[in-house]
């Protein structure tokens, strides 16, 4: 796969106000999507695409802006969406911190906390507790150095299984977003 195109938030923001605006997809969990998104975005949640590139593709003819929070996840949906044969990827650089920095306009919801802060929480939390615990049960220890081995694997591979199994929990996961109303929101904003 070649790398999508990579955008900053300013050019984000001109082709948006442009006549030919790109479709913004936000890959984010429907939690982190309904605490805040770009306006006109739609919330099609990385594992949905995943599944259901084939299926979004018909949909997706015309140029595509993929964001998450920082980038990472619209990495993987970008190199889907290509695997199904869609042209015109763009990854938003920095996703929505980078274009919550630039002064992009957001529509917030109901807060709530980060994936990426809810993982630093209970990573650091469990070393924490660990080595506190080694003091009584010897090897204790070891549980921090697994997570620390987790985190180092995170960073290499760039996935974080503890941020998926945290994604999967009712608190992030926000209202269910279903196959079926994406594609029937993308067709009717089409017509």
């Amino acid at each position: 796969m070649s790398n999508p195109a990579i955008l900053d938030s300013a050019a984000l923001r001109q082709l948006m106000d442009s006549s030919d605006a790109p479709r913004v997809i936000d890959v984010r969990t429907p939690g982190e999507f309904e605490t805040s998104h770009i306006p006109g975005s739609y919330n099609v949640p990385l594992d949905l695409l995943r599944e259901h590139r084939a299926e979004l593709r018909g949909h997706l003819d015309e140029q595509v802006v993929l964001i998450c929070r920082s980038g990472q996840r619209s990495d993987l949906a970008a190199q889907a969406l290509a695997e199904a044969g869609l042209p015109n990827l763009r990854v938003l650089q920095g996703g929505i911190t980078a274009w919550q920095s630039a002064g992009g306009p957001i529509a917030h919801g109901q807060p709530r906390w980060e994936l990426e802060r809810q993982v630093r929480l209970i990573a650091g939390s469990i070393v924490l507790v660990s080595v506190l615990a080694s003091t009584v049960v010897p090897g204790a220890e070891w549980v921090a150095a697994a997570i620390g081995g987790g985190l180092t694997f995170a960073a290499l591979s760039n996935t974080c299984a503890m941020g998926m199994v945290l994604s999967k929990l009712p608190y992030n996961r926000g209202p269910r977003t279903e196959i079926r109303t994406v594609v029937n929101a993308l067709a009717a904003d089409r017509a």
